[in-house]
């Protein structure tokens, strides 16, 4: 009986070495496709959210000053005008 405990002793050895291998090269894989997907995002020139908010701010803000500076120029041609 003892050489069947050596041998699923070592089959189990085996099967726990070949696991961790396996989840090293899983997490290899995932550490070079994260670095291929984050060059590749930096190549294409993508704002991130944060500017993206910041521009949208300034342009609501333009277009409210926008409506006002219409409101007020109404206004004076309707003066000038009457």
């Amino acid at each position: 009986m003892q050489p069947n405990n050596r041998f699923f002793d070592d089959l189990s050895k085996l099967a726990t070495n070949a696991m961790g291998v396996a989840q090293g090269a899983r997490a290899e894989a995932e550490t070079a496709m994260k670095s291929l997907m984050d060059r590749w995002l930096a190549d294409r020139d993508f704002v991130t959210r944060e500017e993206f908010d910041a521009v949208r701010a300034m342009a609501q803000k333009a277009r409210e000053e926008n409506e006002a500076l219409k409101a007020r120029l109404a206004a004076l041609e309707e003066k000038a005008g009457g």
